[in-house]
């Protein structure tokens, strides 16, 4: 049964033993169980999302500086959305209640981009969640309808876990050549190599991250595979496909209920995209373009 929250309404999906809940607001996956064992987070249902868990970012992830950027040779300026560091943050539909059509094992969540201060494109956004039989995947879609080609990224803000493990004891891969550099405003400066513990394994409770990757490493099937591993062997999987080239990965000790939270963010755009053109992708009119990630619990 779905019901109201500060999230909007709450879909439940379910098939076997795998269980999730989607919030209409923000389209954010706030719930994915197996075996009643959480892989994401849980928050309570009386308050709004914390630190944008779960929620679709989009037509661009992380933070735009100033949310001044240079649209093709025109000067463009979006709302400042984080007020404490002069950013644009988490694109145009972090607050929006999206339409909503569902299954028992599938949610389809459907939601526009209007034309708008800084952002003069129409798009269209589509996001489907499809529980599996081990854990969720999930596909976007993102569609043009202006008469001009619009600039466009997404990403998406997940926190994994393994419900009853102690978070400090999760050790945390992360398949990545190189992370990026940032200021006070956490906005990119430039890159260095990542640590090759990170691709090895580390123990979360020995790191603090709130870090941008790239290079990432595909495996064969072309998907980039992040991973937190319980000392009992134990692995919960976040793959993202291809376009998704990059990953914010993120330590919250703020987050509800736990005293260590891991996001592990896909996206095909980094930090302050707009200005550097990392990652984004202009779309002709009436262009589709086709994303997917998910979570897989071995």
């Amino acid at each position: 049964m779905n019901s109201a929250s500060p999230t909007g309404t709450q879909i439940d999906l379910r098939l076997g033993d795998v269980t999730a809940q989607i919030a209409q607001v923000g389209a954010s996956l706030r719930a994915l169980q197996i075996g009643g064992v959480d892989l994401i987070s849980p928050y309570p249902l009386d308050r709004p999302t914390p630190s944008c868990s779960g929620v679709v970012l989009v037509p661009w992830p992380n933070r735009v500086r100033d949310g001044r950027w240079d649209d093709d040779g025109t000067a463009r300026a979006l709302a400042i959305t984080e007020p404490k560091l002069n950013n644009a943050s988490h694109g145009l539909l972090r607050f929006t209640a999206y339409e909503i059509s569902q299954t028992a094992s599938e949610a389809v969540l459907r939601a526009t981009i209007v034309p708008q201060t800084g952002y003069p494109y129409l798009i269209e956004t589509e996001v489907v969640y499809a529980v599996a039989p081990d854990g969720i995947e999930v596909t976007h879609t993102l569609t043009n309808r202006s008469d001009s080609a619009a600039p466009v990224a997404l990403g998406t803000h997940p926190f994994v876990t393994i419900g009853d493990v102690d978070p400090h004891d999760l050790v945390l891969r992360v398949p990545a050549q190189t992370a990026f550099v940032t200021d006070d405003r956490m906005l990119p400066t430039g890159t260095r190599p990542a640590e090759a513990a990170l691709r090895d394994g580390v123990r979360v409770g020995d790191v603090s991250l709130d870090t941008g990757f790239t290079d990432l490493t595909r495996d064969t099937d072309g998907r980039v595979r992040h991973s937190l591993t319980a000392p009992d062997g134990r692995r919960v999987t976040l793959w993202q496909g291809e376009g998704f080239d990059y990953v914010q990965v993120y330590t919250a000790t703020n987050y509800p209920g736990t005293p260590l939270a891991v996001a592990i963010e896909p996206m095909t755009a980094p930090a302050d995209a707009f200005n550097s053109g990392l990652g984004i992708r202009r779309l002709a009119p009436d262009e589709t373009w086709t994303l997917h990630w998910g979570i897989a619990l071995s």
